[in-house]
């Protein structure tokens, strides 16, 4: 995915981000894919790391996703924060 137009996250929810790596359990998480269709996965956060001027989650799935194309992760909405 390329760096063109993304957007922070807010800090509030990184920390769920960063507390759902910690524990490592596997968590309902949906986001954006590529085309804009949403997906669903059932998968650990393994890591969230920055690469070309974004910030990226990788899953326990072998996928990695932008952290703004993220909708949810289990009942925290990504825009409510």
């Amino acid at each position: 995915m390329a760096a063109t137009g993304y957007q922070p996250i807010s800090c509030e929810f990184h920390d769920v981000l960063e507390a759902n790596a910690t524990l490592r359990k596997p968590v309902q998480i949906r986001f954006r894919d590529d085309g804009g269709g949403v997906q669903e996965r059932l998968a650990a956060v393994k890591d969230i790391f920055a690469r070309d001027g974004s910030e990226f989650v990788a899953l326990s799935t072998g996928e990695t996703v932008r952290l703004d194309r993220l909708i949810a992760v289990d009942q925290a909405r990504l825009a409510e924060f």
